[in-house]
C-alpha cells in the first residue's frame, strides 16, 4: 500500500482535490492519467506502473459507464463502473481513483491541477486534453509509449 493515503475504493471529485491539496502540502507530487480501464491488460499496466514512477501519488480519473457507451458504443463498458474500480484501486501503482460522468477529464484535471498529467503513446503532448491547464500551473505533460497488440478494443474483438 502507497505511504501517500490510506487507500478507499473511489473518490468524489471534490474529495480528490482536497486530497491533492493536503499531499502537495506534505511536498508530495502528483501524478493524473485517466481512460476507461475497461479490461485490464499489461498496456495500462505500464502506462499506471511509469505514470506512477513520475511522482508520488497517482490520482486516476475512470470514466462512468455512461461515458464509456458514449466514447466506445453501445457494447461498452464490458465491466460496470463498481467492478473498473476496485480493480485499479487495489494495484499498488494506483493512489486514488476518481470517477468522472463527462466525455474528456478537463473539469477534474482542473479541480485536482496535478503537477504531471500522462496519456499513452496514441497522443500527442499538445492533444492531451488537460495539458493547458497543467501546463499553466507549472505542471508538465507526459507521453508513455504504447505496448503494441494490447487494446481492449482487440481484446472485446477476439472474444467475438
Amino acid at each position: 500500500m502507497s505511504d501517500c493515503i490510506t487507500r478507499v475504493p473511489v473518490y468524489s471529485a471534490e474529495d480528490a482535490a482536497s486530497l491533492a491539496c493536503k499531499l502537495r502540502e506534505q511536498g508530495k507530487q502528483i501524478v493524473f492519467t485517466n481512460g476507461c480501464f475497461d479490461i485490464l491488460h499489461p498496456g495500462h499496466l505500464e502506462i499506471l506502473d511509469k505514470s506512477r514512477g513520475m511522482g508520488d501519488c497517482l490520482f486516476v480519473g475512470l470514466n462512468s459507464d455512461d461515458s464509456v457507451e458514449r466514447l466506445k458504443g453501445p457494447s461498452r463498458p464490458v465491466q460496470p463502473l463498481e467492478s473498473r474500480a476496485a480493480i485499479l484501486s487495489s494495484l499498488r501503482s494506483v493512489d486514488c481513483v476518481i470517477p468522472f460522468s463527462e466525455d474528456t477529464p478537463l473539469e477534474l484535471i482542473k479541480k485536482i491541477l496535478p503537477d504531471v498529467l500522462v496519456k499513452g503513446g496514441d497522443y500527442m503532448a499538445r492533444q492531451v486534453v488537460g495539458a493547458e491547464t497543467v501546463l499553466k500551473n507549472g505542471g508538465r505533460v507526459e507521453i508513455v509509449p504504447l505496448i503494441n497488440g494490447y487494446s481492449t478494443t482487440l481484446i472485446v474483438e477476439k472474444t467475438r
